[in-house]
């Protein structure tokens, strides 16, 4: 993928949204979170450039949210992979949600529990980041992608792939 300005003002873009809509707040973070950024997780299908965006996006918040240096790298890495395996995945629409669904699951509902809250078992750890993240990615991700691609102009501006 050539990185063109355009490439990169959108990914700064998704960055800006990813972050805003991660308040730091306790519900953000811990064994039981709900990020609504998340929906933007299955971008990558549809916007390439979306890819450094949520990593971007997901350190700032990281970073803000004071959960600790492991949550601002296995985090983001969590979404960088995630975001990769989506753009991969690109042709099957039914897919798209399933890398940030597991990786943040695994990934991040594992370090959670072994670094800084066993208040729950491992796998219900794992399994509660995991539900939220599908709750999230299918249910307004997927949602999200119908909507911009059906809009001529977002299409054309933010070069979304069809």
């Amino acid at each position: 993928m050539k990185f063109t300005t355009k490439k990169m003002v959108t990914a700064a873009l998704i960055a800006a949204l990813y972050t805003i809509l991660t308040p730091p707040l306790p519900f953000s973070f811990g064994p039981v979170q709900f990020r609504l950024a998340e929906a933007l997780t299955v971008l990558p299908a549809i916007l390439p450039a979306s890819i450094p965006g949520l990593f971007v996006g997901c350190l700032l918040a990281n970073i803000l949210g004071g959960f600790g240096p492991i949550d601002i790298i296995f985090g983001s890495l969590a979404t960088l992979l995630a975001a990769i395996s989506t753009y991969l995945l690109r042709k099957e629409r039914w897919l798209y949600p399933l890398p940030p669904v597991l990786f943040n699951g695994l990934i991040v509902g594992s370090y959670v529990y072994l670094l800084y809250d066993k208040t729950y078992p491992l796998v219900l750890t794992m399994l509660f980041i995991g539900i939220s993240e599908f709750v999230l990615s299918y249910g307004l991700g997927l949602p999200l992608i119908s909507l911009l691609k059906r809009n001529a102009a977002i299409r054309k501006n933010l070069g979304i792939d069809e």
